[in-house]
């Protein structure tokens, strides 16, 4: 097998494009004025702005415009408690470690946060960071307990060493 070098590459038919010929009289169908219309900036040599930035904002101005936000805050991780219901026994201390065992949730550094949706039969001891109105209701009608765990805080940066840090 040969070396490999510049003069015995290989070049590929199917990727190389012919370039477009203008200005090569009228039967070339780019004839008279090349593909340039009669008149105008455009027309000239050297007219502002090529055909490559007008295709690029005709293309921007078809996309569709997508309205919102993407929240920089880190979401709870949730749960529900008729899920809740299905897995565990009545009687179970339930936690965010527990139910990353048993990978119900994703391990979340925000949190968990217990939602209402469903029916609850039995009674649980559930400890999470937060439970909406509806799933602490819910927890207590069927009996049981409910232990909100603060989260931590992070402190607020001291303006004053911010100041000193940047002389």
């Amino acid at each position: 097998m040969a070396e490999l070098s510049l003069n015995n590459l290989r070049i590929n038919k199917k990727s190389k494009k012919k370039t477009r010929r203008v200005g090569r009289g009228n039967a070339s169908g780019r004839g008279t004025y090349s593909g340039r219309g009669m008149k105008g900036q455009r027309s000239r040599s050297g007219g502002k702005g090529g055909l490559k930035r007008r295709g690029l904002a005709n293309l921007l101005r078809n996309k569709p415009k997508l309205g919102g936000f993407r929240s920089l805050k880190p979401k709870m991780a949730t749960i529900n408690i008729d899920q809740l219901d299905k897995i565990f026994d009545s009687g179970d201390l339930i936690s965010a470690k527990k139910l990353i065992a048993k990978r119900l949730i994703k391990p979340s550094k925000s949190g968990l946060k217990v939602l209402g949706e469903g029916n609850l039969t039995k009674k649980f001891t559930i400890a999470a960071n937060d439970f909406s109105d509806s799933a602490k209701a819910a927890i207590i009608k069927a009996g049981g307990q409910v232990q909100i765990i603060a989260r931590k805080k992070r402190p607020k940066p001291n303006k004053q060493k911010m100041k000193n840090l940047a002389k």
